[in-house]
């Protein structure tokens, strides 16, 4: 079982400049990932401050606000108001904006290689008594409230607020609690 604990990973700045991201996972593709040149990747941005968003070409993106309550993006001059949960898909070269309306939030990002995977973010809300599986190519983010995570081998572990759970095949990861989770997969695009 493996658990990826935000409070252990370092933020890093925006290649513009214009907030902090914290990488939960990536795979990387031809190039360095420091170029934003994988495959895929599953991230938490802080976005304290209106402006431009970095440009990611050849990639799409699935943004979900998940803490605050309103984010505005501007997407090839289309605006399209990102509500709490609520996720988005949309180009990742795509000329994009944000506006802050009623203060700095934090968003889930999915970004992944068009043509060569697919991201896909489910909000879904815990139970203390029908635990929540986490399989293969997924991960379990805790947005909100408190759980445990266990498998057939491990006894159950608390989670903090952003932890992310990888998800097996094997010995699958159950999460129990009260709360929200994210569920992220991440589907190989077949050719």
């Amino acid at each position: 079982m493996e658990i990826i604990r935000f409070a252990d990973i370092k933020p890093e700045p925006w290649r513009n400049g214009g907030g902090v991201t914290r990488q939960l996972a990536s795979q990387s593709g031809a190039g360095s990932a420091k170029d934003g040149s994988w495959d895929w990747r599953v991230s938490i941005a802080d976005v304290s401050k209106a402006g431009d968003f970095s440009p990611f070409p050849g990639m799409e993106r699935v943004l979900t606000v998940v803490e605050g309550e309103l984010l505005l993006l501007t997407v090839d001059g289309a605006e399209q108001p990102l509500e709490k949960y609520r996720p988005f898909r949309f180009p990742g070269g795509a000329a994009t904006t944000a506006s802050l309306p009623t203060g700095d939030i934090r968003d889930l990002n999915v970004i992944t290689r068009t043509g060569s995977f697919k991201g896909f973010t489910s909000i879904i809300e815990l139970s203390k008594k029908r635990a929540q599986p986490i399989f293969e190519g997924s991960f379990g983010i805790l947005l909100q409230g408190q759980a445990t995570v266990g498998d057939a081998v491990n006894e159950p572990e608390p989670l903090a607020r952003y932890d992310a759970v990888v998800g097996s095949d094997v010995d699958t990861p159950e999460i129990l609690g009260r709360g929200f989770l994210a569920v992220v997969s991440i589907d190989p695009v077949e050719v």
